[in-house]
């Protein structure tokens, strides 16, 4: 029994002496993947999460009411690194949760969010419908300024 415990002691060393640089890095780089994996699991999420992990956290959140497009909040809430979540309550209207400690990070973020809502709907184009209307009011009057001259011009002829 000595005599093997000998032999495998033996054989490590043996191993043990082989190691190379080149193995060396292979091992450490492993390690430090592993470490970076185990610390990057213990960190709370950033950014957009769903509620269970937002309460998670263990901090008081706020609630603020969103219609419309979520979707340009998302960019907004980014650039500001907020934490917050989405709550569904109607069609395109959303409850947005969000951490009581990132309040006026948040309160940016919605402000710009608002601005870009706002900015986008003057931004619009009219509906296809409108501008046809519009387009038969032009028609309508060039179409009586028209008929306005013409008459003016055939009594100046009769005149004549």
């Amino acid at each position: 029994m000595q005599e093997q415990v000998d032999r495998e002691s033996i054989a490590v060393t043996v191993k043990a002496s082989k190691l190379t640089a080149q193995t060396l890095a292979k091992v450490l780089k492993a390690m430090s993947e592993k470490i970076a994996k185990n610390r990057a699991d213990t960190q709370p999420p950033q950014g957009k999460q769903s509620i269970k992990n937002l309460m998670k956290h263990n901090v008081p959140t706020n609630t603020i009411p969103i219609e419309g497009d979520k979707g340009l909040f998302e960019r907004v809430a980014r650039k500001w690194n907020v934490d917050y979540a989405f709550y569904k309550t109607d069609k395109d209207k959303y409850l947005l949760l969000f951490k009581s400690g990132q309040a006026d990070a948040a309160t940016a973020a919605f402000s710009e969010y608002s601005k870009r809502v706002i900015k986008r709907a003057q931004d619009k184009q009219p509906p296809v419908m409108e501008e046809l209307k519009r387009a038969e009011k032009r028609a309508e009057r060039e179409n009586a300024k028209l008929k306005e001259r013409g008459w003016e011009r055939s009594k100046q002829r009769n005149d004549r």
